[in-house]
Parts: structure tokens; C-alpha cells; sequence
């Protein structure tokens, strides 16, 4: 059902947590499935340097998740926002198509992320 890559992320994620005082945060939930995924980012003179998630959901969920941050490290934040799900079921080698939306969850999350991180650029300039 699920290939090696995402199971390897499941069993084994690498950027599993928080990021203390992070830059920018993301949180989105799907009802229907009750998968929710929280995105962390640091950013560092316009780039991504780290990248952290806590996801409650399923194995694609949990995978996709860690997908997305191992996927983003070290681009800007330009370049993070063109990732799509297409790049993170690719990114795993498949994913079922009833799975495919968990790809989509974790895109989003990160696109929450880093308009957190714009809107607190924002805040900072204001002071």
C-alpha cells in the first residue's frame, strides 16, 4: 500500500517537533479525516534553516509531513511557496489516492508558516 520512502518517514521522521521561538508557524486540520499538522519554521536571512512538524494522523499524514520539511530546508521563502503536493507525493513515491489530500495538508501548513513569519516581518517594521 505505502512505499518504502513513506514508511521510512513514518516509522522514522527526522524533523518530528517544535522549533522554540520559531520564525513562523502553521496549523490546519481536515474534519473529514482528523488529520492535523502544526509546521514550524526558522528563517534566517530569507531561507528556511530548519523545519519542524507535529502531526496527529495517519502513516501519509505523518510522512508527508516530514516530507515537507526535509523538502524546504535551505530555500527561500519564495522557492518553499512553490512547492505543491504533486512535488511531495513525488518527493515519496507514491501515495494511494485516497492519501493524496495529506500531501495537500502539509503544503498548507507550510504556507501558514510562512505567512505567520511575513506577518510578524510586518509587525517588527511597525514598532
Amino acid at each position: 500500500m505505502y512505499t518504502e520512502k513513506v514508511m521510512e518517514h513514518f516509522k522514522n521522521p527526522k524533523n518530528v517537533g517544535e522549533i522554540d521561538r520559531a520564525s513562523g508557524t502553521g496549523k490546519v486540520g481536515n474534519p473529514v479525516c482528523g488529520d492535523i499538522m502544526n509546521v514550524f519554521i526558522e528563517v534566517k536571512d530569507g531561507r528556511i534553516v530548519d523545519a519542524k512538524f507535529k502531526t496527529f494522523g495517519c502513516c501519509a499524514a505523518i510522512a508527508s509531513s516530514d516530507a515537507v520539511c526535509e523538502l524546504v530546508k535551505g530555500k527561500t521563502l519564495d522557492e518553499a511557496l512553490t512547492l505543491t503536493k504533486d512535488d511531495i507525493v513525488k518527493y515519496l513515491g507514491d501515495l494511494p489516492p485516497v492519501k493524496v489530500h495529506c500531501s495537500l495538508l502539509g503544503v498548507d501548513a507550510l504556507k501558514k508558516a510562512v505567512k505567520d513569519y511575513k506577518d510578524k516581518q510586518v509587525q517588527k517594521k511597525k514598532k
